[in-house]
């Protein structure tokens, strides 16, 4: 008898392809080649096919297709609205951001600091919320940049972003917010919110790895960290044609199903939950008491370390993760947990799980059956 298959539920990481992703990249790599930069007939199909997943992607942001530059990642976006922010004038030189960013933006920022660069990082309370008056406060005449993720990668919570940019815009300062997980799982209207700049990334919504989105709107511009004729002399380098048009696909499902999906992953979420607290009474859920994205869950089991729990799993066939994938690895505390006031003991006992469409009632029960088996011997020993 063959073992069951995996246990996916580690989608704030990367998730699958979509199948009809997939299908549309594999008959655009089989038969648009050419390069969109091109005048012939085979470099205007790639070009076509170029400008309608810009249009999709534009739709799910509430954009125009103008303010969309497609990038090589989210990583990319990020550093381009950051490094781009602080290149427009030379005596700005000051960033704001919080205290829960992703590793792609917390590193960029640490090394600009240890370059010159100002950086205010507000604080978060016991949910993981930004103190909004000390972010106003924060801002100087030469803040260049405000910049604020929609919601958290690893405890889903969703952030006041539109406040946020309303306060930057007020003082006349940019504001980027990395909506990575927020994409294709909250709507974003970016004619409701005054944000500037915006990042995402195709493999967090079912797209492929290796193609990113910076939303740019309408009137900002910045310098390009790679220069070229492409984008809009935004982002040089031939375009991505297979991962944009994959992306646009991605885009569309997102935009067709978001309501549908947001309510069959909330009730999936719910179920998971609501099983490992019964069963496990020292068991709670991070950021629990707060809007967050309906997806993803991120749990403490008393002071048990995550790895012994998360390897265990990964033995039984399910694979769930302890927070960023780009931190993942090593030994040290969720900086998001200690920034939310958690002892580091505790924010080392926390596994996330982030689920998906693809995911079934069956595999949560399967969860469900193996996991407080796995953690219960291991309380005791933690005792």
């Amino acid at each position: 008898m063959s073992a069951p298959a995996p246990v996916y539920v580690d989608n704030n990481a990367t998730t699958p392809l979509a199948p009809e992703v997939l299908a549309a990249m594999t008959a655009c790599l089989a038969d648009c080649y050419g390069n969109p930069s091109s005048l012939h007939r085979i470099g205007a199909a790639a070009k076509q096919m170029v400008m309608d997943a810009r249009s999709k992607v534009a739709a799910l942001l509430g954009a125009s297709p103008a303010e969309i530059v497609f990038t090589g990642s989210a990583t990319e976006s990020n550093h381009l609205a950051i490094l781009g922010a602080l290149g427009r004038d030379p005596a700005r030189r000051h960033v704001v951001t919080t205290a829960i960013e992703h590793p792609s933006t917390r590193l960029l920022l640490a090394r600009l600091a240890s370059e010159g660069v100002t950086v205010s990082e507000i604080g978060v309370d016991g949910d993981g919320l930004p103190d909004l008056a000390a972010l106003e406060a924060a801002i100087t005449p030469h803040t260049a940049l405000v910049s604020m993720m929609w919601a958290n990668n690893e405890t889903g919570a969703v952030l006041p972003v539109a406040e946020a940019a309303a306060i930057a815009v007020a003082h006349g300062v940019l504001f980027h917010t990395d909506a990575v997980q927020a994409i294709g799982r909250v709507p974003v209207d970016m004619r409701q919110v005054p944000a500037d700049l915006l990042s995402l990334s195709g493999h967090k919504l079912h797209a492929a790895k290796g193609i990113g989105v910076l939303f740019m709107r309408k009137g900002c511009k910045l310098p390009p960290l790679l220069w070229g004729h492409q984008e809009r002399g935004r982002r040089g380098g031939t375009e991505n044609v297979a991962a944009i048009v994959g992306l646009g696909i991605a885009a569309e499902l997102a935009q067709t199903h978001m309501e549908s999906d947001g309510a069959y992953i909330a009730a999936l979420r719910q179920r998971l939950e609501q099983g490992l607290l019964q069963q496990l009474p020292y068991a709670s859920v991070n950021a629990g008491g707060v809007q967050r994205l309906a997806n993803t869950s991120n749990i403490r089991f008393g002071e048990i370390d995550a790895e012994i729990t998360l390897d265990r799993l990964d033995k039984a066939g399910i694979c769930a993760s302890s927070g960023s994938a780009c931190t993942a690895g090593g030994t040290e505390p969720s900086h998001v947990l200690l920034a939310m006031g958690q002892a580091r003991t505790e924010a080392l006992a926390a596994v996330r799980f982030s689920l998906s469409r693809y995911n079934t009632v069956i595999e949560v029960d399967r969860i469900l059956q193996v996991l407080p088996e796995i953690v219960r011997p291991l309380a005791g020993m933690a005792a």
